[in-house]
């Protein structure tokens, strides 16, 4: 991930909900650019990425007990970014990918 580093500013404000059939939201800060070929990438643990495209990723930290085993659940999710107004930017499909140690690909 040489071209793609994670830094203090890749951090995001977040939620995770989850609906009655399992399913998965992700409500995030809205980024620059549109997603291309998105892929949310976990390992179990307090930490994930979001692949956009090639040139953003988005990093979270401290993803709470309860969304853990949902995330683990799940094959794909919806994600919504919103602007600085709570308003809908965009709404996309991303599919999950579970990896060993999602803190390697950080490095």
């Amino acid at each position: 991930m040489a071209e793609n580093q994670i830094v203090a500013d890749d951090k995001s404000r977040y939620d995770i909900l989850q609906n009655d059939k399992g399913e998965i939201l992700i409500i995030l800060q809205q980024r620059s650019g549109g997603p291309e070929n998105p892929l949310f990438v976990y390992d179990g643990s307090p930490y994930a990425l979001l692949y956009r495209s090639h040139e953003s990723t988005v990093y979270f930290d401290d993803i709470v007990e309860g969304a853990r085993s949902a995330l683990k659940a799940v094959t794909s999710m919806q994600v919504v970014e919103i602007d600085n107004d709570d308003e809908v930017v965009r709404e996309y499909k991303v599919p999950l990918r579970i990896v060993k140690d999602v803190k390697a690909l950080m490095d």
